[in-house]
């Protein structure tokens, strides 16, 4: 789908998404969702793609869900979809969650300023988080009466807790890159007079490492999760076996007895 409100770059293997509402904080349209949904699927199976980075035009990430649609929505007089329609097109929208947390390479989310509601869902989506250090994150559903979407309860409670989801998602409190840090949402808070260039770094060493690898050992920490050491064990034992016939695992070994560094190519 063809639409301004989503840029996407590929650059030394990298992907960079922008989601490209800036006068609106980059808050969610249908056509900013589908177009994600459709880059992020191509994404998942394009061997010239090794990292994702999702991050937000402007000074914003992403506000969530834009406010001033949901009030024309609320205060239309013409016909409302059905209850089965609406669960629908959400759904449609939060596979772009799914498949930040699912598909087979890195994704980073570089929080550059404000992410709330189901943006922060999105963020949290991803594998790792750079925040700007003058970012400022929230839930905010409870705000506008909301209970919550994009797949943030789950990955809210796994990251940070049960005790301080549950206090995050109910206040709707607006924390600093510092305190999301001290509290595991982020991986990283760096200047924002250096943001771009630390995400950049970060994201050519993923997109330009052992992609065959990076992805089974996505799959084992997805895995990890849920599921207990047994079964974990036996999925390590097969990723293992099979990145050690790839000749990336081989191209490494060799480079580190020569004292290089290595030249992955995804075989």
């Amino acid at each position: 789908m063809a639409t301004d409100h989503l840029l996407s770059e590929l650059k030394d293997r990298v992907l960079y998404l922008t989601l490209n509402r800036p006068d609106k904080l980059n808050a969610m349209s249908g056509e900013m969702m589908s177009a994600l949904v459709e880059n992020l699927a191509r994404a998942a199976h394009d061997s010239g793609v090794g990292c994702v980075v999702l991050t937000g035009a402007g000074r914003g990430f992403c506000a969530g869900g834009d406010i001033g649609g949901m009030r024309e929505r609320n205060e239309s007089t013409g016909p409302a979809p059905t209850v089965e329609e609406r669960v629908a097109s959400l759904r449609h929208g939060e596979e772009a969650s799914l498949m930040l947390h699912e598909m087979p390479k890195p994704t980073i989310a570089a929080i550059n300023g404000p992410a709330a509601g189901a943006g922060l869902s999105l963020a949290m989506a991803c594998d790792i988080r750079v925040a700007a250090d003058n970012a400022r994150l929230g839930t905010a559903f409870a705000k506008v009466g909301f209970s919550g979407d994009y797949g943030g309860t789950w990955s809210l409670t796994r990251l940070v807790g049960s005790a301080k989801a549950r206090e995050l998602y109910f206040t709707a409190d607006i924390i600093d890159a510092a305190e999301a840090l001290r509290i595991g949402l982020v991986n990283r808070v760096v200047p924002a007079a250096t943001f771009r260039d630390e995400v950049t770094k970060l994201a050519k060493k993923l997109g330009n490492g052992p992609s065959i690898a990076y992805a089974y050992m996505k799959a084992n920490l997805n895995e990890a999760i849920n599921h207990d050491f047994r079964q974990l064990l036996d999925r390590e034992a097969w990723g293992q076996t099979m990145t050690g016939r790839t000749e990336d695992h081989r191209e490494a070994v060799k480079a580190f007895l020569e004292k290089r560094e290595p030249t992955f190519k995804g075989r």
